[in-house]
Order: C-alpha cells, then sequence, then structure tokens
C-alpha cells in the first residue's frame, strides 16, 4: 500500500508541472540583458558606417558638380573640405569591413577612388623645380637678375597681422615679391615703420572702397603699375611688372568675394572675372592672393583653363592648408591661398606660416619662369 502512495504521488507532481502554461515556465529563464546589447551595437555601428560612406560619396559628387551648381548656397563650403571626405571614406571603409558591410564598402571605395584620383597631384610632381632655382633661393641674398624667385602671399586680416612678423618672414625666406590683401592705411603704414622698404622698396597699393586695399612689393621696380588689373567686382587687384632674368612677368594681387551666406552667386562672379585673363596673351602672368575658393572648387579650375597652373599642385609638396588659422577648435582645413603661375613655368618648396593676428596662414613658393 506504502508504494502505490508513492506512484500516485509523483504522477500527480509530473501532472501537474505539465499542466503549467508554457508561458510561466518560460519565465523561469531570465534573459540576459548582456545578450541585447551585442545586437543593438551592431545596429549602430551599421548606421555609422552608411551614413560615413554616404557622406564620403556625397562629398565627392560635391566636388564633381558644374560651376553653376557650385555656386548654391553652402556648395562652396562643402566642396573646401573635400580632401577631408577621404579621410572620412577610409573610417568608412574600415567600419564596413568590421561590421561586414558590402555595400557600404562599395560605397566608401568608389568616394576614397575619386578623391584619390583628384588630390594625389599634390603629392607628385612631374615636372619638379630645378636644382638651380632652390639653389638661388637658398643664397645669403636674393638675386633679383636671374630667372628664379621666392614669392609669397598673405591676408593680413583687415590690417590686424603683424607688420613686423611680416618683415622678418620677407628677410628669412629671401622673398623678392609679396602680395597683401585686405590692408589698411594704418597697417601700410606700420609696415614702412617694421621696415618693409630694407628689403622690397617698391610697392603698388590699391583700395576699391577708401578702407581695405590689396598690394604688391618688389626687390625690383614694378613696372606699368595699375590700381586693378582685373577690373572686378570684388576689389582692386593691383599689378607690376617685374623683370625676372630678362622676362617681363606680370605681378596680380587677388582677392576675390568670400563665399559667405547671401554672397554664392558673386562669388563665383568674381572668380569668371579671373578667367577673362586667359584672353590676355600677350603678358605672361603670376597671380598671387586670397582667391576664396581651392582647387577642388570649379569656378577656380575653370579660371585655371588650359594655360594657368596651381604652384601647389605643380609642387607635388602636398596640401597648402592656410585657413582658418585664428580658430582653437578648427584645424586649417582649406586652401583658399594660391600662387598662380602661366603656362611654362615651374614651381617648388610651397609651405604655409602662420602670422600672429590673422585668420589665413601666409603662403610662400619658389618660381622658375624660364
Amino acid at each position: 500500500m506504502a508504494k502505490a502512495r508513492s506512484t500516485t504521488t509523483g504522477a500527480s507532481v509530473r501532472a501537474r508541472a505539465a499542466a503549467k502554461p508554457r508561458s510561466a515556465r518560460a519565465t523561469a529563464r531570465p534573459v540576459s540583458k548582456s545578450a541585447v546589447k551585442p545586437h543593438k551595437r551592431h545596429r549602430l555601428l551599421g548606421f555609422l558606417v552608411t551614413m560615413f560612406a554616404l557622406l564620403a560619396l556625397a562629398g565627392a559628387a560635391a566636388r564633381a558638380l558644374p560651376a553653376d551648381l557650385q555656386e548654391l548656397p553652402f556648395a562652396p563650403i562643402v566642396v573646401s573640405a573635400t580632401p577631408w571626405f577621404t579621410l572620412l571614406g577610409l573610417i568608412a571603409l574600415l567600419l564596413a569591413i568590421v561590421s561586414r558591410r558590402i555595400l557600404a564598402a562599395l560605397i566608401a571605395i568608389a568616394a576614397i577612388a575619386c578623391n584619390g584620383y583628384w588630390q594625389y597631384p599634390f603629392f607628385y610632381s612631374t615636372d619638379p623645380l630645378p636644382q638651380a632655382a632652390q639653389n638661388a633661393v637658398a643664397a645669403a641674398s636674393p638675386n633679383t637678375s636671374d630667372a628664379y624667385a621666392r614669392v609669397m602671399t598673405f591676408n593680413v586680416y583687415k590690417g590686424q597681422a603683424d607688420p613686423q612678423a611680416i618683415v622678418e618672414l620677407v628677410r628669412d625666406q629671401r622673398v623678392e615679391v609679396l602680395a597683401l590683401q585686405e590692408t589698411t592705411e594704418d597697417f601700410v603704414k606700420k609696415l614702412n615703420e617694421a621696415g618693409i622698404e630694407h628689403y622690397l622698396p617698391y610697392a603698388q597699393v590699391s583700395s576699391s572702397d577708401g578702407v581695405f586695399g590689396n598690394g604688391l612689393w618688389s626687390a625690383t621696380p614694378l613696372a606699368d603699375p595699375t590700381d586693378d588689373d582685373v577690373n572686378s567686382s570684388a576689389s582692386f587687384m593691383p599689378g607690376g611688372t617685374v623683370d625676372m632674368g630678362g622676362q617681363q612677368i606680370r605681378f596680380v594681387s587677388v582677392h576675390t568675394t568670400a563665399p559667405v551666406p547671401g554672397y554664392w552667386r558673386q562669388w563665383k562672379r568674381s572668380l569668371d572675372e579671373l578667367g577673362l585673363m586667359r584672353e590676355h596673351t600677350d603678358t605672361r602672368y603670376i597671380f598671387m592672393g586670397d582667391f576664396n575658393a581651392t582647387y577642388d572648387h570649379t569656378p577656380f579650375r575653370d579660371f585655371l583653363g588650359d594655360r594657368f597652373v596651381d604652384a601647389a599642385r605643380e609642387s607635388g609638396h602636398g596640401f597648402t592648408f592656410s585657413w582658418p588659422t585664428n580658430r582653437a577648435a578648427v584645424p586649417m582645413f582649406a586652401g583658399i591661398d594660391h600662387v598662380v603661375l602661366d603656362q611654362g613655368m615651374k614651381a617648388g618648396q610651397c609651405k604655409v606660416v602662420k602670422v600672429e593676428g590673422s585668420d589665413h596662414a601666409a603662403l610662400l613658393a619658389t618660381v622658375a619662369v624660364g
């Protein structure tokens, strides 16, 4: 009798256990919260990968826009950051490989390939500066009778840059031709007091509004100086001819309209006006200044056409980012200051130097006009 009771009791326990709802048994096994987190992290990573890849591709697409579309609001600002979209594409590609996002990886590769094709000439020169030019500008004092010169352009930010630092840079770098933008009468006075005339005694400075101007300084006489060589709607762009080894080279100090809100069309117009200078085939030019455009902007490349070349790109020394310099949280990311050469000229030894007081860095280059 005892054995029978035991069997009956065991059967009833099993029956009660079987009668419990499936949901009740499921709650007996709590799901670990940590098991959900990897899935959420995977989705977040996938989202970031896709966004980075698409942004990199969008940056490449903006660079490829025709000139008329690059004058659209904010397009010039996006295009000015084109080289940085390469870095974004590389980050997207790395994350895509980690997260196994094939489509995102392909998009990133496309963006990297486009930007790589556009940017690699800045790091490789097919026609390097001759050694004679490098030796000439390395001498104790500049030789103003040869066909080589160290040149410099610098936006002095409404006359707020340090004049003494500029004079010292001219002296140390043996600069023979200097172009300055956003000068004021007071700044020019201080520049003279700092001793610029000891190194560059010849000057042509002009202003379209009587407040801010552009100027040229030279170690040798400036022949046929003018207040405005370009007839620009942006500002007076003074010019003067310098004898370089028997060759007459026309230098112009350039400052175009900035692509700030409300001035997108005026910005393109000022670059188009520069483009008309290609028609002056009886003069050999060197343009130096603040173009408010990078090589990636279509209007700037249209200005160059098949005649002019950008010295930084010609030299193969890498990017010459020159703006902005006065924002602690923002690195220099845009090369909007340029030395532009006429056909047949060569450039090298390009570099940027920060000068206290300005939002731009000075750009220096060695040019050979022969």
